[in-house]
């Protein structure tokens, strides 16, 4: 397949090209047996509101599902699934748009031209495109937003290009200005919020900026390049999904679909191993060696295992340099989600968003002290892989030389391999994770899997439907929940259950009617994003299937919805615009407002949001708030 018709796949269908496997549905009885109406899994696996086992309060469906009620802590109307092309949010509430791919950062920076999607030189100075995850930061005052740029649209982009591919040395310039990440102050003036041009803390991160590699892959020869001959400056960020945060003050990027980058334009080449694994191509996404040797496996055979990390970066200091942290792994990192355990230690929940891959946990060496110097806390640590049990139990398996057979520093760089190793669970595409901010509780989006029960993952790990992935072909996905033993997050048991299982009972009567706590009101797909608010209320974004027709008739566009823990229920909160992904969130200072982006909308070409008219889609920042400016969440 040509690299022009790639540029247009989502980077699943690009994996599924890079690595055909056969299909041996060989567990679809067993799943059939395990799976029956929505009251199911009863003999282990505890589903829905009604079923709790973990501490929670344990609730009958019809209570936990009694929206309106003087019980419910979800105070709104909720919103009706539909397919419009706006944003809809629920009666006394308002959004607005803040930032949007392509406007200028700085006085001295054009406007965006549409016709063209600018140059090298505009993009560099702009907001990226396709906005994801993002954090909130306060300094003097000021209020600054770090925010993912996970990749582009070749069709706007490269409008002047029929093929919506870089052509010139100066389009993939502009493309690789486009993703990384956007550092910007914003403010509110007269009532509406929006960038403060020239902010000294207004900068872009891309695919050119140099970083420092740590951790146990500093320096190995692995890492190793013509360009980098010692393995310690890395050069750039891309595909900049989820992130994560830290006490301490920085922003946590997390690098997830790499490889779609790379190519080798050589018949005879021959794919490393450790490369298929982690779904590298011979044809890539874009066209960025044309112009930049470092994209090219056959002259730079060891540039992929520098990308795939996690990236720390101080957003308050535009002098800072980017530190990738080897120490927390790498695989297609959809966020990391920090919490400090009751011992001290800094804890990270990582995904690694492919089919049948894995859910990870970070472990600090040394402890967090509040007020002293933690800055390299995430350089040091042990990383541990998850393994679920049928009977609502699980474990973390490290991931050390005596576990693997491999060194630190292999384990840091083939983190997918050492998982296979000690046998950890493969998930169903594990996204966001979430940790509650009042009680030791964390809660994975796992959002959909149609290789379930069908064919290994990349690594050939079987993934029969068990445990938190019980359904064969799961186009709907889940939300899977577990507490720490002894509500300890660096102990290495944990109790587990579903807190939703996603579907459509307006269509199926089975296990893709969904969970006890999905109705045809509230009903959808694909849960991806999640965050928790003050409350200790979880938002939930999704990105998935807004076809609206057959098995996901009246489910509509992507939206936000917000779950309560404690009862189950959950209710619709927003709808976004069509063909988008509703993704990353964050508060400001006063929590009066609430960020996210919106992503890729009008990504088949049937969107004109933000502007309206005959205008070209853009991705870009939300400020949604209450009317009468009370704090959300």
């Amino acid at each position: 397949m040509k690299i022009k018709q790639m540029n247009h796949m989502s980077f699943d269908e690009l994996d599924e090209i890079s690595r055909p496997a056969p299909r041996v549905v060989e567990f679809e009885e067993v799943a059939n047996k395990m799976v029956s109406r929505r009251g199911f899994l009863g003999s282990g696996v505890a589903v829905g509101a009604g079923a709790f086992v973990m501490g929670s309060t344990a609730l009958s469906a019809g209570k936990a599902l009694a929206a309106g009620t003087d019980e419910s802590r979800l105070a709104f109307k909720m919103v009706k699934a539909n397919g419009l092309d706006t944003i809809t949010v629920p009666e006394g509430y308002k959004w607005e748009v803040v930032v949007s791919w392509g406007d200028p950062l700085f006085s001295n920076a054009p406007a965006l031209d549409t016709t063209t999607g600018g140059t090298g030189a505009s993009q560099e100075l702009a907001f990226g495109d396709h906005n994801d995850g993002m954090a909130f930061f306060s300094k003097d005052g000021k209020q600054i937003m770090a925010i993912n740029n996970e990749y582009t649209d070749g069709k706007t982009l490269h409008a002047n290009r029929a093929n919506g591919m870089p052509e010139t040395a100066d389009d993939v310039r502009k493309n690789k200005a486009a993703h990384g990440v956007s550092i910007v102050e914003v403010a509110q003036r007269g009532g509406n919020w929006g960038i403060v041009q020239d902010s000294l803390y207004n900068r872009r991160i891309t695919a050119d900026t140099e970083m420092d590699i740590t951790g146990p892959a500093r320096g190995h020869k692995w890492m190793q390049t013509s360009e980098d001959p010692k393995g310690l400056v890395a050069k750039g960020t891309w595909n900049n999904c989820g992130n994560g945060q830290t006490p301490w003050g920085t922003y946590l990027t997390c690098e997830e679909n790499f490889n779609g980058y790379f190519t080798a334009n050589d018949k005879n080449y021959k794919m490393p191993e450790a490369f298929k694994r982690y779904g590298l191509s011979t044809e890539g996404r874009y066209n960025w060696a044309m112009s930049d040797a470092r994209f090219d496996l056959i002259k730079e055979p060891n540039e992929p295992n520098r990308f795939g990390y996690v990236v720390e970066i101080d957003p308050l200091d535009p002098t800072s340099r980017p530190k990738k942290r080897t120490a927390l792994g790498r695989f297609k990192h959809e966020n990391a989600e920090l919490t400090i355990a009751s011992n001290g230690h800094v804890v990270v929940y990582l995904g690694d968003d492919e089919r049948g891959e894995f859910l990870y946990r970070f472990v600090s060496k040394h402890k967090y002290l509040a007020g002293g110097n933690n800055r390299d806390l995430l350089e040091e640590g042990t990383l541990f892989v998850a393994k679920f049990h049928d009977n609502n139990r699980g474990e973390w398996l490290a991931l050390t030389p005596k576990t693997t057979g491999m060194t630190d520093a292999e384990i840091s760089i083939h983190t997918r391999m050492a998982a296979s190793k000690v046998g950890a669970t493969t998930m169903d595409r594990p996204e966001w994770v979430a940790a509650n901010p009042n009680k030791a509780e964390v809660f994975c989006a796992l959002t959909n899997n149609k290789n379930r029960g069908v064919k290994p993952n990349a690594g050939g790990d079987a993934t029969p439907p068990s445990g938190p992935n019980p359904r064969v072909e799961n186009n709907f996905g889940q939300i899977v929940r577990w507490i720490p033993m002894n509500e300890d997050h660096t102990s290495s048991e944990f109790k587990w259950n579903l807190f939703v299982l996603a579907g459509n009972p307006a269509v199926y009567d089975d296990a893709n009617a969904g969970s006890q706590n999905i109705n045809q009101d509230n009903m959808f797909n694909s849960p991806d994003g999640l965050k928790f608010d003050s409350k200790g209320l979880l938002w939930i974004q999704t990105d998935g299937n807004y076809s609206n027709v057959k098995g996901f008739q009246g489910q509509g566009n992507n939206q936000m919805l917000v779950g309560d823990p404690e009862t189950g229920e959950i209710r619709r909160f927003l709808v976004g615009p069509k063909e988008c992904e509703i993704t990353g969130s964050a508060w400001n200072a006063e929590r009066t407002t609430m960020f996210i982006s919106v992503q890729h909308p009008g990504e088949k070409g049937n969107s004109h949001w933000p502007d309206g008219g005959q205008s070209v889609p853009r991705s870009s920042v939300v400020a949604i708030s209450r009317k009468d400016g009370a704090v959300i969440g």
